[in-house]
């Protein structure tokens, strides 16, 4: 089975909810984002909120959002864009949540303690794209969302937050049309800039 007609059929499976389809995608894509998170993510903030956490919350993002047809993806290559830009999305929250002046991770001070988990933490998480392939793409996404005029922004924002394609056109205020048109137009972009080679 190609690689093409095996991503169809789980993005397919995925629609149905089919849990063996959601574990099989988990797997597949796990180590890689919690290294991207680790990357992002200074040593401070990774003691208030674990990295898999934040992974686990991305893939509920994107099982309930696929489950709902929000999603066309046509190879392992757009998945896992897919996943770093939800995955970026959502450490961006939880910088600045504890970045805010009465939680500041950043004032604290911290303890070197060597462990089971820190020693795990300098190992390889992933053979390809490595965390630094993945910091690249998430400094691509950052760039992207700069660059981006305000509407466009806003519906890139609206649907990393988990909003449907509904809530967005009523919060942007714009048709659907227009919404699949600038999300279509991002994907895009995002391929034609990664820097990494999945």
């Amino acid at each position: 089975m190609s690689d093409e007609s095996q991503i169809d059929q789980v993005m397919r499976r995925l629609r149905t909810g089919d849990q063996q389809a959601a574990t099989d995608v988990f797997h597949r894509f796990v180590n890689r984002l919690i290294g991207l998170v680790r990357k992002r993510l200074d040593p401070n903030l990774q003691r208030k909120v674990a990295p898999d956490d934040i992974v686990q919350s991305a893939f509920r993002s994107f099982f309930g959002r696929q489950q709902r047809g929000e999603f066309e993806i046509h190879s392992w290559k757009e998945l896992w864009s897919l996943l770093a830009v939800i995955t970026v999305h959502k450490c961006g929250h939880q910088i600045r949540y504890y970045k805010a002046d009465r939680r500041d991770a950043g004032l604290e001070q911290s303890a070197i303690r060597f462990s089971e988990d820190s020693v795990a933490g300098w190992e390889a998480v992933a053979q390809d794209p490595t965390p630094s392939q993945a910091a690249a793409l998430a400094e691509t996404v950052e760039n992207l969302m700069r660059s981006l005029p305000p509407r466009e922004r806003q519906i890139l924002e609206l649907s990393l937050q988990g909003a449907s394609i509904d809530e967005i056109r009523e919060e942007a205020q714009c048709s659907e049309r227009t919404v699949r048109r600038v999300m279509e137009h991002i994907r895009l972009r995002l391929e034609n800039d990664c820097t990494f080679k999945p």
